[in-house]
């Protein structure tokens, strides 16, 4: 029975977690129709986010987590060094949001449900998801170099992307305001929190596992 409660609240919160994805594209989308422009250019816009790509990942960790089945990709994500890297990720998410974006606009309506789903509620139950769910005392701070990667890459992305169409989806990663030199600043300050959240993680995760081992 409890495996079965469990297995139905990592669904809930997939189903929380996909609505919000949802609200949030079809969002976009409407905007790109109503103003004529491309929708697949939309689509575009909207995998270019941090936030949809994180968020995203997390909800396919919890759909699998609450899927009895045995995949391939539930045997992926929902391996411990996995989950706890996507942990991070969203963590950071919702600390950046709240420390750099937050105060830039006021959303409202069903912008406002999207945002606090993606940047606020999502954030916290991925990480009680992590705290009760995923097992504890596997992860390495090798783990931490593996995890760094997605960071990365997305960032070279955004940076190749803007390049070539001149739109950058954060203001604090904008090229052509900000320059180079300070957009890898704001970079390699949100990069060390991302290690720093990593490195909580990793000794969260040890800890746990010491005293369960005992």
């Amino acid at each position: 029975m409890r495996v079965l409660s469990r297995h139905r609240l990592c669904l809930l919160l997939a189903i929380l977690g996909w609505s919000g994805l949802g609200i949030q594209l079809e969002l976009v989308l409407l905007a790109r129709w109503e103003s004529g422009a491309s929708v697949v250019g939309g689509l575009l816009s909207y995998f270019s986010f941090f936030t949809i790509l994180t968020n995203t990942l997390a909800a396919c960790v919890l759909t699998y987590a609450a899927d009895n089945r045995t995949s391939k990709g539930k045997t992926f994500f929902l391996q411990p060094w996995v989950s706890s890297g996507i942990a991070v990720s969203i963590v950071v998410v919702g600390a950046a949001y709240s420390l750099l974006l937050r105060q830039l606009w006021q959303p409202e309506g069903l912008q406002w449900l999207a945002n606090e789903i993606l940047h606020d509620v999502m954030p916290v139950l991925f990480t009680l998801y992590w705290w009760f769910c995923v097992p504890k005392g596997l992860l390495r701070v090798r783990h931490i170099g593996l995890w760094v990667l997605y960071p990365l890459l997305y960032f070279a992305y955004i940076l190749l992307r803007g390049h070539l169409l001149g739109v950058y989806p954060y203001p604090f990663v904008d090229v052509e305001k900000l320059g180079y030199a300070l957009t890898f600043i704001n970079a390699g300050g949100i990069l060390a929190g991302f290690v720093a959240v990593a490195l909580v993680v990793v000794a969260v995760d040890r800890y746990r596992g010491s005293v369960r081992s005992r």
